[in-house]
């Protein structure tokens, strides 16, 4: 009798154990960041019989500097139709932390008349700290004296196993 009462206890503690750790390993994150960024290559392709109307496709570089005073880089490709009243974008970002975490995400954003221009984040997967990871987020806009790059507040949902 004992024995099966010691062997009950142990299954037990371990299934314990081994679901603590599945869900203490699992995290939901929030980052929240400025985003300074560059386009370094762009081409713009006037569309032709619609006035006012362009395709553009790039490249961007950027740097993320986050609340808790880290950072990470950000390479993104992107494209833009731009019309008289609006303008839509679409691409792909990945960031790479200091330690070579890396999150890729697809994203899209545009604006339209009275409305500010706003985007939003996908989550497509992550390597190292954010291997697994899955999410969703928002950029905006934010003042900047930059002639040149644009500055955006971004907020990331990301969840990992």
């Amino acid at each position: 009798m004992y024995r099966k009462g010691a062997v009950v206890l142990t299954v037990t503690l371990i299934a314990g154990l081994l679901a603590g750790a599945s869900e203490a390993r699992a995290a939901e994150r929030t980052l929240e960041f400025q985003l300074v960024y560059k386009i370094m290559e762009s081409k713009r392709i006037e569309v032709p019989n619609v006035e006012g109307q362009s395709i553009t496709q790039g490249t961007a570089f950027g740097v993320a500097v986050f609340k808790d005073g880290r950072s990470a880089v950000k390479d993104f490709v992107f494209a833009t139709n731009r019309g008289k009243d609006s303008m839509s974008q679409f691409g792909y970002s990945t960031y790479t932390f200091d330690d070579g975490s890396t999150l890729t995400l697809s994203w899209t954003a545009g604006s339209k008349p009275g409305q500010p221009y706003h985007g939003e984040y996908k989550v497509l997967s992550g390597t190292g700290a954010y291997a697994g990871a899955t999410g969703s987020g928002t950029f905006d806009p934010a003042p900047s004296k930059f002639k040149d790059a644009m500055v955006l507040n971004v907020k990331l949902l990301v969840n990992t196993p």
